[in-house]
């Protein structure tokens, strides 16, 4: 990836004389992403200190001095994992207390906090120098906290330093009421009017410039049900690189409309399913229920970020405190339909509950690239890597459901997972499995766990509450 620094970020030209085109910026596609990246997701402030300065965080709530120069020095941790894409908070400065980004105070600065332009720049650098594509989070829909308590006074921001910038006072009560949702306040901050031509102008010019300067691979974006639709149509046509958005509703009728003016959502729908599934137990046949409704409302689920853990979710472990279970729905995102995305800290099995506990600072882990959870991404994002086009264009089928067993088959790979938990014991024998009699399968975590397909049949057995995944011993040797 090229990149050309065509404006000095920080100067505000971005604003008195917006560009119209990107300049040096390889555009990567959806399809692009779905061929080859898997996602590494992290809070700047929380993944890595420089340095190595690895003393605790004092207060979840406000700085604990991650940076993106510390990201750069830990760089070969997620690229050990398996990862090739890392998503990273957005990077403007924000109101008091803005850690996690989203409390953006100045579009014209960085958030010194987490560096400076060097620093952004060489991280970007590095990171394409290794084939690590770069996604970051923006935020159009409010700006940070109005700290000084005055809610008519916008004079800290900028650019949008008026009352005209922003929708008429009132708090989103309602998530059932369109209207209210996407003009009024979410959680108190103040919300940007779009529709107003200065706004969106503005809007689009940054990112624009910070495209120009930086070259981000792909953009995720914040409180997308917030924004009416037609106003993403507008945002994104300053864009040409691949676009997910937060809907955050588990419904794929709400999610569907937003495929299309963004490349895709963050698949909410199956996050919910997973939950039930492996979280709390309930039925598999809730995972080929919800796959059938997506197909329905969205356009193309191969392209959606699949994830079981997020900064705004309690981890995985919080509520199921079992790593079996933990690593079958890793097996499942990870070969499933899909985008998969990994919060940091997964591979550490944190377990932090609501926020801001699940935003713990990675460094007191050591970076330990030892333990069962890192190890067992890193074999199956291994051989990930290895599979052809024509895997990443294929649809996974369902081929055997239980109460506690899930089968499914995606181009040359057989996924079974159980949400039987640590030490249970399920199984059967799948028929109608797309593979030649005689062809022998291993387990990529448990290679000497093999079946034989015999008139399109194999008895899969699962004995430790461990998952499996198959592929035919001639590819894994």
């Amino acid at each position: 990836v090229v990149v050309v620094v065509v404006v000095v970020f920080g100067c505000g030209d971005w604003l008195s004389s917006p560009s119209s085109l990107l300049l040096g910026v390889d555009a990567h596609s959806a399809n692009e992403w779905k061929q080859s990246r898997v996602i590494y997701q992290l809070l700047t402030d929380r993944f890595a200190r420089e340095n190595g300065d690895t003393s605790p965080c004092q207060d979840l709530e406000s700085y604990c001095g991650g940076t993106w120069g510390g990201i750069q020095e830990q760089l070969d941790y997620i690229t050990g994992l398996g990862a090739n894409a890392i998503w990273i908070s957005p990077i403007p400065s924000n109101t008091n207390n803005g850690y996690h980004g989203y409390w953006q105070k100045d579009l014209s600065k960085l958030n010194n906090n987490f560096g400076t332009e060097e620093d952004l720049s060489s991280l970007m650098s590095v990171a394409h120098g290794q084939d690590v594509w770069m996604m970051l989070d923006v935020v159009i829909n409010h700006m940070g906290n109005q700290d000084d308590g005055n809610l008519n006074d916008f004079s800290s921001f900028y650019p949008f330093n008026s009352s005209q910038h922003y929708h008429s006072y009132c708090q989103i009560n309602d998530w059932n009421d369109m209207h209210q949702v996407q003009f009024c306040r979410l959680a108190n901050l103040p919300d940007l009017a779009q529709e107003d031509t200065f706004v969106i102008n503005a809007l689009t010019a940054w990112i624009r410039d910070i495209q120009n300067t930086y070259g981000f691979d792909g953009i995720r974006l914040d409180t997308v049900l917030e924004v009416p639709i037609p106003i993403w149509k507008q945002w994104t046509s300053a864009v040409d690189v691949y676009t997910v958005g937060e809907v955050d509703n588990g419904d794929p009728a709400v999610n569907g409309p937003f495929q299309g003016v963004l490349d895709a959502t963050l698949n909410y729908p199956m996050y919910w399913t997973l939950r039930h599934v492996f979280q709390e137990e309930q039925a598999m046949n809730m995972i080929n229920q919800s796959l059938q409704q997506q197909r329905s409302d969205f356009k193309d689920i191969s392209v959606l970020g699949l994830f079981l853990d997020n900064h705004d979710n309690p981890r995985f472990l919080n509520i199921r405190n079992d790593r079996s279970a933990l690593r079958n729905a890793l097996a499942y995102i990870l070969f499933a339909e899909g985008i998969p995305i990994i919060y940091y800290g997964t591979e550490q099995d944190f377990d932090g509950g609501n926020d801001p506990n699940n935003r713990e600072a990675l460094w007191p882990s050591g970076y330990d690239t030892n333990t069962q959870t890192y190890n067992f991404i890193k074999t199956l994002t291994s051989y990930r890597r290895t599979l052809s086009q024509s895997f990443y264009n294929a649809h996974q089928r369902e081929q055997y459901v239980l109460d506690d067993l899930y089968v499914y088959t995606r181009g040359e790979v057989l996924v079974a997972t159980t949400n039987g938990g640590q030490g249970h014991q399920t199984g059967a024998k799948v028929p109608f499995l797309p593979y030649s009699d005689g062809t022998t399968l291993c387990d990529l975590v448990n290679p000497s766990n093999c079946i034989t397909v015999m008139d399109g049949n194999a008895s899969i057995t699962i004995n430790d509450g461990e998952p499996r995944v198959f592929v035919a011993k001639s590819t894994h040797q």
